[in-house]
């Protein structure tokens, strides 16, 4: 048996992929579960990984079928797919199982079959090869639910909302579905939305849609939308009848931007057929995509780039650029990927300069060079100075290029260059490879670029609503501290707020609200505003909370978990009372370094059905008390008790000066509780001192 790939890779003398010597090796060491059927269904061959998921030893399976030994539903499974390969039919690709791991969890396998053939083109096995994806099955989960976040708080234009009178008549504008679609207003209340349906989804589309209102049901469906830009993106739908009286009073529907998850499965699929032929490119691909998955920003996203760029395309250097479309400009973003010889374009490459990834942008298809004289000719006949070109060909050491362009829904994102240092034939399977590779790094990139777009915008809005601040009160220093967290994860709702009182005494506080993103910091802008209306009204900490858990009953999701610490403190003589929403304990230090913890009731986080009780916290002249979030003494190393108590280890580390002066302590106590600890959580903190009394006062 013999398998071909066409993918330029390295080759080492004396190697060949049909030695079973080689095949064995590889089977050996993989970790990739493998099988060979022969025609007649029965296992020809497994690997140790394929028999741990089936969980039966590999010599059982050789010589067997599958309804010999396996459960019904993976027989069936395995039998019709190999059934399907024998007699030349499409078999779906990417097939996902389920079983259950040696550690009781559950771990999620794809599997592709196809045919292996002989040097006369005779079928001699159906090769099945197996990849866990258990890791980024939960990677797309998350960053799925991130961006249908952003798409409905930052108003990302995919989730679009319209009515119609009870007959589905539009009765009512909706701007964000015009916007979309390019529909002006008049046009769009004399058609509707079914004139912007893909017309080879609108005769079905309007049946359900028809069949829904005579039912008065729930109408659910998915169709194609012509936008503004004459392209068409994947929509869901669904509507539902308001009834009052036992009458349709209208409908109300929204709509979903599903594209991206539309494209990606598209794109998998084409991969999939294309490599279903070699086990080690798919392999290759498989594991490309996982590690696109994984990435989370641009420039992870890249370093993923260069690394397939070298390993599954065998590639001596791997550029990205990303389009500036206000610049009318591709911007490279990692350097070294073009070489710095003469007539080498620069860091910024307008769209009318004659190269590779220009031509890619500008055409919308993959440019592939296989020699020097190859390029030289496109490159004069888009346009380019023939001398330059000459030039930087004679001082490069590469001798074979490809470019690609990175499109997201027909949008142009930006580019791939891919060079090598030897002339290259590419195949048309490595063109479609290479095409369908690229697609995937566009995906990764748009949703780089969301994920990054809600991070600022998160970060923005969290920052706006803490206090540019703190009040100034005589007999009394206040100081805060927020560092938020690494740049690579997602803001979280903490925050803080300081207050005079109508009675002259000062409210304090340090919350937290679970979670990271827009939601969470939109969550701690509502909290914040409430509890400032409650205690403006009715000061006491007891009162407060006992406030804040209707307010977020009635506002704040079942799941959400939200905590804080709230006292009230009279300047001058310290005199105070305290109330904890679950949160962690403050910290009272003494003039000479003395930090204890507060013991009053931790209470129970907000919404939580509790009488809540507020007890005397007196931060006498000279002491400061410091209120602050989770983050500053917990992490995925440290506990929450180890936590308390390296703080108070710390606090008796501090100079006197420090002890004295309420912002330097807190610099401190930060500085030295994040020494050794990668940042995983904002960090906020406030102190309140009370300044020693002297002889005049």
């Amino acid at each position: 048996m013999s398998a071909e790939t066409s993918v330029p890779r390295p080759r080492e003398s004396g190697v060949d992929i049909s030695d079973s010597g080689l095949l064995h090796g590889l089977l050996s060491q993989s970790p990739f579960a493998f099988a060979f059927f022969g025609p007649d269904g029965r296992f020809h061959r497994v690997d140790e990984v394929f028999a741990d998921v089936v969980g039966l030893p590999a010599e059982r399976l050789v010589g067997r079928t599958p309804g010999e030994l396996l459960p019904a539903d993976l027989t069936a499974l395995l039998e019709s797919a190999v059934r399907g390969v024998v007699a030349g039919t499409d078999v779906e690709a990417d097939q996902r199982i389920r079983v259950r791991a040696a550690d009781g969890g559950t771990r999620h396998w794809s599997l592709t079959f196809s045919p292996v053939h002989d040097d006369k083109d005779a079928l001699r096995a159906v090769c099945l090869v197996g990849v866990d994806v258990t890791g980024s099955r939960q990677v797309e989960e998350d960053l799925r639910r991130s961006e249908e976040r952003y798409r409905s708080l930052v108003e990302a234009q995919s989730q679009l909302v319209w009515i119609t009178s009870p007959s589905g008549t539009v009765v009512e504008d909706a701007p964000q579905w015009r916007a979309i679609t390019g529909q002006g207003l008049e046009e769009y209340l004399a058609h509707g939305w079914l004139e912007a349906v893909h017309p080879d989804d609108r005769s079905h589309t309007e049946e359900a849609w028809r069949e829904a209102l005579r039912g008065r049901t729930m109408f659910e469906w998915s169709y194609r939308v012509r936008t503004r830009a004459s392209g068409y993106r994947h929509f869901e739908v669904r509507a539902v009848p308001i009834i009052r009286h036992g009458r349709v009073v209208e409908w109300v529907g929204a709509n979903t931007d599903v594209t991206p998850q539309r494209e990606a499965e598209e794109m998998r699929g084409r991969l999939t057929d294309q490599l279903g032929a070699a086990a080690l490119r798919t392999a290759r691909l498989q594991g490309a995509t996982a590690m696109l998955a994984e990435a989370l920003t641009v420039e992870q996203v890249v370093q993923v780039i260069i690394d397939v760029g070298r390993t599954a395309v065998a590639a001596d250097r791997s550029a990205v650029a990303l389009l500036d479309v206000d610049r009318a400009a591709l911007k490279l973003v990692n350097n070294g990927g073009i070489p710095d010889v003469p007539g080498a374009p620069g860091e910024e490459i307008p769209l009318a300069h004659s190269s590779v990834m220009t031509m890619a942008v500008n055409s919308r298809r993959p440019v592939f060079a296989e020699s020097p004289e190859s390029l030289r000719a496109q490159l004069v006949e888009a346009g380019g100075d023939e001398e330059i070109i000459s030039g930087f060909i004679a001082h490069s050491d590469e001798r074979a290029w490809v470019g690609l362009p990175l499109l997201a829904a027909g949008r142009a994102l930006g580019a791939l260059r891919f060079s090598f240092t030897r002339p290259q034939k590419i195949s048309q399977e490595d063109g479609v490879f290479l095409e369908a590779l690229a697609g995937q790094c566009a995906l990764a990139v748009e949703r780089a670029t969301l994920f990054e777009r809600e991070h600022r915008t998160a970060e923005t809005l969290q920052r706006s609503l803490l206090p540019d601040r703190l009040p100034v009160v005589r007999g009394l220093v206040l100081a805060q501290r927020f560092r938020s967290g690494s740049r690579h994860v997602q803001v979280g709702g903490d925050w803080y707020d300081a207050f005079v009182l109508q009675d002259g005494r000062v409210a304090a506080v340090v919350g937290d609200v679970m979670g990271k993103g827009v939601k969470a910091a939109a969550g701690m802008g509502r909290i914040r505003n409430a509890m400032r209306a409650l205690a403006l009204t009715n000061p006491p900490p007891a009162a407060v909370l006992t406030g804040l858990d209707r307010v977020f009953e009635a506002t704040e999701e079942e799941e959400q978990v939200t905590t804080l610490a709230y006292m009230v403190v009279e300047p001058g003589t310290g005199e105070g009372t305290l109330a904890l929403a679950g949160h962690p304990p403050p910290l009272l230090v003494s003039p000479q370094g003395v930090p204890i913890l507060c013991d009053g009731e931790p209470g129970t986080p907000l919404g939580w059905p509790t009488s809540r009780r507020q007890f005397r916290f007196c931060v006498p002249p000279g002491h400061t008390a410091v209120l602050y979030s989770d983050g500053l003494v917990e992490n995925r190393k440290r506990g929450l008790d180890a936590g308390l108590a390296d703080l108070c280890s710390v606090v008796t580390e501090a100079p006197p000066e420090v002890v004295g002066s309420p912002h330097m302590l807190l610099d401190f106590l930060v500085d030295r509780m994040l020494a050794g600890y990668e940042q995983d959580d904002d960090v906020t903190v406030l102190a309140i001192h009370v300044p020693p009394a002297t002889k005049s006062d």
